[in-house]
Formats: structure tokens, C-alpha cells, sequence
């Protein structure tokens, strides 16, 4: 069941946190930049994750902290290799990526997700886009799926 709600993603309830990255990310922009921020053990071992694994753009990788805290790490972006700056996201990713989330989904045995409007940020794509996308991939989970659309700052949103 997919919700859309207003607020602050950080302050959830929902048992993971989804966001768009690209490979080796800097994570220094938007949501990313709050979670960096927020756990900065995430954003090292992200790094070791893709220097070990060398994903490609589409795949997902989950990392868990204290206080049972899930990040999904997905790569929706191009580019980040190799030293390069991170490209735009694209709808082929955002899709595979979402595939892999839902994966990932079922195998932790999530009850419930918060995402953004997934790569349309720094990202570059439009929402009439991913919205879909997000729709056919996950509409069908029988979990919570918050889709914080507006953000705001502090304010918890009105997870049902």
C-alpha cells in the first residue's frame, strides 16, 4: 500500500529508509547528505561496499546501524566511478533499482518503507517519471510504502 505524505523522511516510523545514490557516492547533496550526516558508519561502509562489489547502476544494497536503522542504498544515478562525478539518474535505473529494493524488501523481511520522490533531486528526473515506476514496483507489497512528496522540515509526517 502506497501512501503519500508530507514531512520530514527522517523522522519516520516506517523500519527503512530508501534513497537514490549513485556507485561511490559522495553523498553530499540532499537526502543523502542528511543520512551521511545522521550515520556517517552508512556512508563508509557504502564506499567499502562498492569498492568490494563494483556495482552497476540499478543494483541495491541495504546496511543496517543501531537501534535497528535500515538505509537502502539505491543506485539509480550514472557515473561515480573511478572517481567521477556522479551523473543523472535514469528511469532504467530507478526501475532495475526498485526491483532490487523490493528484493530486498521481502528477503529482510521489512514491514515498512519511507522513500522521496527517488531521483528527482539530484537525480534530475521528473516525478511524473518515477512516480509510476514506484507504483507498478512496489504498489503490490502488502507493507506500509511512505512516499514523502513535499518536505518538511522537523514536521512528522501522517504515516497511517
Amino acid at each position: 500500500m502506497i501512501q503519500e505524505v508530507e514531512g520530514d523522511i527522517l523522522l519516520t516510523s516506517a523500519q527503512a529508509i530508501a534513497h537514490g545514490v549513485a556507485f561511490n557516492d559522495p553523498m553530499n547533496q540532499g537526502l543523502a547528505l542528511s543520512l551521511h550526516e545522521r550515520y556517517p558508519a552508512m556512508h563508509k561502509d557504502y564506499h567499502h561496499w562498492c569498492h568490494q562489489q563494483r556495482p552497476e547502476p540499478g543494483d541495491a544494497w541495504i546496511w543496517g546501524g543501531a537501534d535497528n536503522v535500515r538505509i537502502v542504498n539505491l543506485i539509480t544515478q550514472d557515473g561515480g566511478y573511478d572517481g567521477s562525478k556522479p551523473g543523472k539518474a535514469t528511469t532504467t535505473n530507478v526501475n532495475h533499482a526498485l526491483r532490487q529494493l523490493k528484493k530486498i524488501i521481502q528477503a529482510e523481511n521489512i514491514g515498512s518503507l519511507a522513500l522521496p520522490r527517488l531521483a528527482t533531486g539530484v537525480g534530475g528526473l521528473d516525478w511524473s517519471e518515477v512516480k509510476p515506476l514506484i507504483e507498478a514496483q512496489l504498489g503490490d507489497l502488502d507493507i506500509p510504502v511512505y512516499v514523502y512528496t513535499v518536505y518538511h522540515a522537523g514536521q512528522q509526517a501522517q504515516e497511517d
